[in-house]
């Protein structure tokens, strides 16, 4: 008899190792994670030393954790950095650049920052522009426990602000020739505004109601302690067009607004470096065939537009903040604030993004970690967006993730626990443009930038050089005065694995 229950026993384990249960897990002690995502925030806010921006609420915040003052993006383009936050890798290593193009069809078992987290027994969820959605880029549902919440990112109030019922920018962000027949040509629809302040309520845009539904979200959420989540709320303001409520354009003299220092291209900068026109000629009264070189008035107007929109914004993420905090979820939440590119104001002539200089790739990196981070401390290492990732898993203390996508950040727990430990040594990021791929080194005080040309190998390869000690405009091309400093710092991108990218 014994003999037959031993053989039923081993019949029992070999049956539940065949048929494992799913995994369980000890979440009692992990704590929550609440990603704020911004568009187009470059690091014009007051936590940054920038003396004109009205940001008490990102301010407040910052008082809490810690700031990178020294932080990049990996590619000054919406979609591409938002993969590279998700993915946990650079665009040289994915080989995604560019609109339309889904990182599922590169990588379709890749697992994303959100949901490794969900993997891991995480209640994950997203709401406003998180993934970019439009120019034919979709969400990725796989990533969340439950739909993504969308919402607007080009949106008017007034009337006058667009002709007819759709402009340029809507089709672009609505997908609308993806989905629908017959939408003209981008060229063929009419602009829209680059601003309008109506009298308006916050929900009346796109932001009020993210924050809203954010503070319905975790007011349902905080009645289950014992399942922590994972919240990415993300932002529209400053992108374009700068639409917000009039208060918050009241809050600014424009007469007292920075003005652009330097307008002049670069001397000596290789012409695939540089940028006029582009995205800023989408929206009216800015002139379509005209250099970035602006009169005075509508210079002062679009810098208004994109304060009012940053402070705005920051009303906004101070509305989820204060709930997190009434609800005493603070205690043990970590907040990272993450801006996805910087933003050119004139300067080079040059408006938005979509460049490899210091105004595109500069962005704020912010984290708030319960007793990790010191409250109120800097730091100037070098971090770079696909470093969040591996923060966020070691500060969650769950096991390092086995994914099937490259992976290129490196954990920043240790600056957070010592704001004067450094991890690495430069910032790594690209750009592709007119047939080149530029790619850049960034270290404290120089940019090396390799210009390759991506279909013929025969053409120069072209380099820049800027000394941010001694030219913190770009001014000047110092590459060809200094092939020594140009030579040393290829020598670290050549460290790097081949940048991959198909033309």
């Amino acid at each position: 008899m014994k003999i037959l229950f031993s053989i039923i026993a081993l019949i029992l384990i070999s049956s539940c190792t065949c048929n494992p249960q799913p995994a369980t897990y000890d979440l009692s002690d992990k704590p929550n994670i609440l990603l704020i995502l911004v568009d187009d925030l470059k690091p014009t806010l007051g936590c940054y030393g920038d003396s004109v921006a009205h940001s008490p609420n990102i301010d407040r915040l910052a008082e809490k954790g810690l700031i990178f003052t020294h932080a990049y993006c990996n590619q000054a383009v919406c979609m591409a950095s938002r993969y590279n936050l998700m993915l946990g890798a650079r665009s040289t290593s994915t080989g995604l650049y560019r609109f339309g193009k889904e990182f599922r069809d590169v990588y379709p078992n890749a697992i994303t920052l959100p949901q490794y987290f969900k993997n891991s027994g995480y209640h994950v969820e997203s709401m406003g522009k998180v993934f970019h959605i439009g120019h034919g880029n979709t969400n990725d549902e796989a990533s969340w426990s439950i739909p993504h919440h969308k919402e607007k990112v080009i949106e008017y109030l007034l009337p006058e602000s667009k002709e007819g019922p759709l402009t340029r920018e809507e089709a672009f962000f609505q997908n609308s020739r993806k989905y629908l027949k017959g939408i003209p040509k981008n060229k063929e629809l009419p602009r829209g505004a680059a601003w309008e302040s109506p009298d308006v309520l916050d929900d009346a845009y796109a932001d009020g109601r993210v924050a809203s539904h954010a503070i319905d979200r975790l007011r349902i959420l905080s009645k289950n302690p014992e399942q922590p989540f994972f919240m990415a709320v993300g932002f529209a303001r400053p992108h374009l067009p700068f639409c917000v409520p009039e208060k918050y354009w009241n809050l600014y003299n424009p007469q007292e607004l920075p003005m652009p220092e330097f307008e002049n291209q670069p001397k000596d900068a290789p012409q695939c470096a540089l940028k006029r026109k582009g995205e800023i000629t989408q929206f009216f009264p800015v002139p379509e065939e005209e250099s970035g070189i602006y009169e005075e008035q509508l210079k002062r107007k679009l810098i208004h537009g994109y304060y009012a929109s940053m402070s705005y914004m920051d009303a906004q993420l101070g509305r989820v903040i204060n709930e997190l905090e009434r609800l005493e979820l603070d205690k043990n939440t970590i907040v990272v604030l993450w801006g996805d590119h910087g933003w050119h104001l004139g300067d080079h002539g040059t408006w938005t993004k979509h460049t490899n200089f210091e105004q595109a790739t500069r962005i704020p990196i912010l984290f708030v970690a319960p007793k990790v981070t010191t409250p109120g401390t800097f730091s100037g290492q070098l971090a770079e967006t696909v470093d969040i990732y591996p923060t966020l898993e070691e500060l969650a203390r769950l096991e390092k993730p086995k994914v099937p996508q490259p992976t290129d950040g490196v954990s920043l727990v240790p600056v957070l626990k010592n704001p004067d430990k450094r991890v690495r040594d430069h910032a790594y990021h690209a750009y592709p443009k007119q047939g080149y791929l530029g790619e850049a080194i960034r270290t404290q005080k120089y940019r090396m930038v390799r210009w390759t040309h991506t279909k013929d190998a025969s053409r120069e390869v072209l380099y820049e050089l800027y000394d941010y000690e001694n030219d913190p405009h770009e001014k000047q091309n110092h590459a060809y005065e200094n092939p020594e400093i140009v030579a040393e710092l290829e020598a670290i991108l050549n460290a790097h694995p081949k940048a991959k990218y198909e033309p």
